[in-house]
């Protein structure tokens, strides 16, 4: 093994202690001498050896090459030394430096003696001294920085003292006052001290100043009783307890901060604000769609209603989906569900959706590049919600084979990508738009609940407009690329990270429309009638208002049986985002058929599901309001159609005394002629103009009765009219048609 100038060996024994270690401060040219010098030893001086000694060592292994020099941080930048220690050495330097000078001749005894005399001779110094600087020298490196003064050796680091006297600053009060001084803090006070801490200020949450207090009531102190039979601590003199300072100083000192945290906060505030934050989450995933994070959270601002924009509907949930791969939003999901598995399933829904066609159902034009993801995951990252570890979430999940990730509960920060992003859209998006929540709020501020303009999906296409330009534009400057992404030049932004990770890492995995419908849509009855088909939300019942109709209803004539035989019940599953379809499961699940909202049911055809349930819980609760009113009012009619019934009564009574019921039938005919004639009579007398009320009016004859009617029967029969024969035709056409 070669051997170099300046290079430390290691020697140890048997049971691998460190006996030495040498510095080599020399070779001669052949090579078969050195110089060595122990560096631990505070008296060494060179020593002269056979190099084939030291060789063989390294061989077998006897030593060994160090190389950790102990001395290295004494070779830092000039700008980093003070100029103090700078000047030490110099002054040093320029003492032993003749003697450096003359090479190889200070190694051997007799001339470094010599040389020794010389320097105290010129220079008044010491022996000591000078060979206190040599050793310095050699042990260090042999370079100028090696005479630097060493005072971090100075002290007994570590190391009990004996104390003969009060420790500490000389107090004012001692000064000026002459009070006597304080105590000093052995090992049962110092106990003491750190017990008191433990128990009054980590577990009890009191601070340092009410701990001292405490601490001083419960041990330094004598116990009295008042009058009254309460006990009182009465407290020593001051030169007999441990001062405020000495309390902190020994509680900073002999503490340990990870177990005084989780004391003071608690392990679940230690771990999501204290503890030490050393990997990046791209470590768990190794290719876009390896590992998805999603989380809800309630969106800072209020919404209006889209069927009356008059009546503010509150705050949505929104949903994200994230690849922690490449930061990509794969997914979101905004509405009026409550934090609920079918919010959740609608996120991963649309995370598997073509986003073009997604984006056109809002208005918004993107291409496929933009908002690349309609896709499914490996596993999914979540949080312990109860939608996520429901029955049909886990059997959903199960389906489309995708492994569920629960993180600990209360640790959000294990889904960091994703509960970042909902303060990145908060403080980019949703806190500058009206109707936003802000805080605090100051008094005198206007309500903003009451500035809320946008309906559910006018948010929609904000937030589509804000995914699209997160995904192509934000720049994650904290993103660790990895060699190669730095030779490809990828640019750390999502999109181009999600293409680089499908093109060289993996694919995520795709499924159709229809298997990812039928596993993540929500499930619920619809009722084929003559009307159409006509869907029930299984929460609200909404009668028949919501109809529709599909291309397979039509050709099995499903809405005429119903008419023929009556109604029936089938199977669909329903987005609650969108009321104009529904999804018809036939075939027992393994088909689905997308039934449109028929006409008659257009006044919500743009409407979410969930607004058309508030607009009908409405308008049930105006019926509710106006019943006492329409109770009023048929109290009133009841009351008016009694009078009535009581006066033609009485009348009607007092009229009929003296006929028979048999005049009174047989008289019909005649008393309707006479009451028509009274009445035209009466119609001409008070329907003339002012000017003709003094002319006679014209006297209209009758039409002459068929003969053969007889006089005696008891009902009118009308003469037979011309356009009884039009009407019994139309009918006959339509029936045929």
């Amino acid at each position: 093994m070669n051997i170099w100038e300046n290079m430390l060996i290691e020697f140890q024994d048997d049971e691998g202690l460190n006996l030495e270690v040498l510095r080599v401060l020399w070779i001669n040219s052949p090579g078969t001498e050195i110089v060595t010098i122990d560096i631990n030893n505070p008296k060494a001086f060179p020593v002269w050896q056979q190099t084939r000694e030291l060789e063989e060592a390294l061989t077998e292994q006897k030593a060994k090459h160090l190389e950790a020099d102990p001395f290295a941080y004494l070779y830092r930048p000039e700008n980093l030394i003070s100029e103090k220690h700078r000047q030490l050495r110099d002054f040093a330097w320029t003492l032993i430096a003749p003697m450096i000078e003359k090479g190889t001749d200070i190694f051997f005894h007799r001339e470094r003696g010599r040389l020794v005399q010389e320097i105290i001779d010129r220079t008044g110094s010491t022996k000591p001294t000078i060979y206190k600087y040599l050793r310095m020298y050699w042990q260090g490196g042999q370079k100028h920085n090696a005479l630097l003064p060493r005072y971090d050796n100075c002290g007994g680091k570590g190391k009990k003292r004996q104390i003969t006297r009060k420790l500490g600053r000389t107090s004012q009060q001692t000064k000026l006052k002459g009070k006597p001084e304080g105590i000093n803090v052995d090992d049962q006070i110092r106990l003491i001290i750190i017990q008191s801490a433990k128990k009054f200020h980590e577990k009890q949450g009191l601070t340092l100043k009410d701990s001292h207090q405490r601490m001083l009531e419960t041990v330094f102190s004598l116990k009295i009783q008042d009058r009254e039979g309460v006990t009182i601590p009465l407290l020593w003199a001051e030169n007999q307890c441990p001062t405020l300072r000495q309390f902190c100083y020994w509680y900073y000192k002999q503490k340990d901060l990870e177990k005084s945290l989780i004391t003071r906060e608690g392990q679940r505030r230690y771990n999501l604000r204290y503890r030490e934050i050393t990997g990046t989450c791209s470590d768990l995933a190794s290719f876009p769609g390896a590992l998805w994070q999603i989380d809800s959270t309630i969106a800072d601002i209020y919404l209006v209603s889209s069927l009356d924009r008059n009546r503010i509907i509150g705050r949505p949930v929104l949903y994200l989906v994230v690849d922690v791969f490449s930061r990509l939003i794969v997914g979101f999901n905004v509405s009026l569900e409550g934090p609920s598995w079918l919010g959740a399933s609608l996120a991963l829904l649309n995370a598997a959706t073509d986003k073009v066609k997604f984006s056109q159902e809002f208005g918004i034009s993107i291409d496929a590049h933009e908002w690349p993801c309609q896709h499914l995951c490996k596993r999914l990252q979540t949080d312990r919600g109860s939608e996520y570890i429901s029955h049909s979430a886990r059997e959903a999940l199960k389906t489309l084979n995708i492994e569920l990730s629960l993180t600990p509960a209360y640790r959000p920060d294990w889904k960091a990508v994703v509960e970042r992003l909902f303060r990145t859209i908060n403080d980019e998006v949703i806190h500058w738009q009206p109707g936003a929540v802000y805080k605090p709020r100051e008094r005198g501020d206007k309500d903003y609940r009451l500035e809320a303009i946008y309906t559910l999906k006018e948010f929609s296409q904000i937030l589509i407009r804000m995914i699209v330009e997160y995904n192509n534009y934000h720049y994650l400057k904290d993103y660790p690329l990895t060699k190669e992404m730095i030779s490809d030049h990828v640019h750390p932004c999502p999109r181009e990270l999600w293409d680089w990770g499908t093109r060289n890492c993996g694919r995520p995995r795709t499924e159709s429309g229809e298997i990812v419908r039928l596993n993540l849509l929500h499930r619920g009855e619809a009722t084929v009638t003559r009307q159409g088909i006509c869907f029930r939300h299984p929460m609200v019942n909404l009668s028949n208002r919501l109809r529709y109709t599909c291309s397979l209803a039509i050709t099995e004539q499903w809405f005429i049986k119903a008419r023929v035989n009556g109604s029936w019940k089938i199977p669909v599953a329903y987005d609650p985002r969108y009321s104009h379809k529904i999804y018809l499961i036939i075939e027992n699940g393994k088909k689905t058929e997308i039934c449109q909202l028929l006409p008659a049911s257009k006044t919500f055809y743009d409407c979410d599901l969930l607004e058309i349930l508030d607009y009908f819980a409405s308008q049930s609760l105006t019926q509710q309001s106006t019943q006492k009113e329409q109770r009023q009012a048929k109290a009133t009619l009841n009351a008016y159609l009694e009078q009535y019934q009581t006066s033609a009564q009485e009348k009607t009574e007092k009229a009929r005394q003296s006929d028979s019921k048999r005049s009174r039938i047989k008289g019909i005919r005649s008393a309707r002629k006479q009451e028509r004639e009274h009445e035209r009579s009466f119609n001409i007398e008070n329907n003339q103009p002012e000017d003709l009320t003094t002319q006679t009016a014209p006297v209209i004859p009758l039409p002459t009765l068929i003969n053969s009617i007889d006089e005696d029967d008891e009902e009118y029969i009308a003469p037979r009219r011309p356009f009884d024969k039009l009407r019994n035709f139309q009918n006959k056409k339509l029936n045929d048609e």
